[in-house]
């Protein structure tokens, strides 16, 4: 059996551009999406907690040390400047594979940057 499963999120990033008129997709900073090891044209999932808006994209690299997370396209219209969301990214692992399963957890500051990295070990059902 295989299982979809979280593999990384990047936890309450800050909208820093919403680019309505751009062919689509997410930038994020180079740093978070080596962080969270996320690549690039990767789907991603994005929660948006400030507005409640959830949407798949994709990722694009934007400039390493900028703290630029940009939703681009017409995903533009889900997220404005300022606004905080979850990226996530998921997998797909086999039973055997759930053995040494970690999610990559990554938090970051008000700007963007990575306070704290974090490697979750999942609990086990009874």
């Amino acid at each position: 059996m295989q299982r979809i499963m979280l593999k990384s999120k990047l936890h309450r990033v800050h909208v820093t551009h919403s680019e309505l008129h751009y062919e689509g997709s997410c930038a994020i900073d180079e740093n978070l999406l080596d962080a969270a090891d996320i690549r690039e044209y990767q789907q991603i999932d994005i929660y948006n907690v400030t507005n409640g808006e959830r949407f798949t994209t994709y990722a694009i690299r934007a400039q390493r040390d900028s703290g630029i997370i940009s939703v681009n396209g017409a995903a533009a219209h889900k997220a404005n400047p300022s606004d905080i969301l979850i990226i996530a990214s998921y997998a797909m692992y086999s039973e055997l594979e759930l053995q040494i399963f970690h999610p990559r957890l990554v938090y970051v500051d008000e700007h963007n940057c990575i306070l704290e990295q974090r490697i979750s070990i999942p609990t086990q059902a009874a």
